[in-house]
């Protein structure tokens, strides 16, 4: 696959889960909202906003399109990136699990680097 369906591919995942969790939040004044930039590769799902009293805002999902392949760097959802990127026909030595430290990765089942 070329990078032009990595990003698609992606953009689709992430609007997969906006679509699915999206209703659901129950923090108040915070938005879930979805960054892309296909320039420079780089796919953001973060919240953002005010609940109470608290400020929010965090990275939900982190993917970035590298060296032709897919960075996983963060997924602190259940809705398994990994997994939708797999059924979407992503090679797995083409994703990078990027949250693992680089000296790990060669343990798992993707792409080191």
């Amino acid at each position: 696959m070329d990078v032009t369906s990595y990003q698609e591919i992606i953009k689709d995942t992430l609007k997969q889960y906006l679509d699915q969790y999206q209703p659901r939040s129950a923090y108040g004044d915070v938005d879930t909202l979805l960054t892309t930039d296909d320039q420079h590769g780089i796919y953001l799902v973060l919240r953002t906003g005010w609940q109470g009293k608290e400020r929010v805002q965090h990275i939900l999902i982190y993917v970035r399109v590298k060296n032709g392949r897919i960075y996983v760097e963060e997924d602190w959802t259940d809705f398994d990136v990994v997994g939708h990127l797999l059924a979407a026909g992503v090679p797995q030595e083409s994703i990078v699990l990027a949250f693992h430290h680089p000296a790990i990765r060669s343990y798992t089942e993707f792409a080191p680097a």
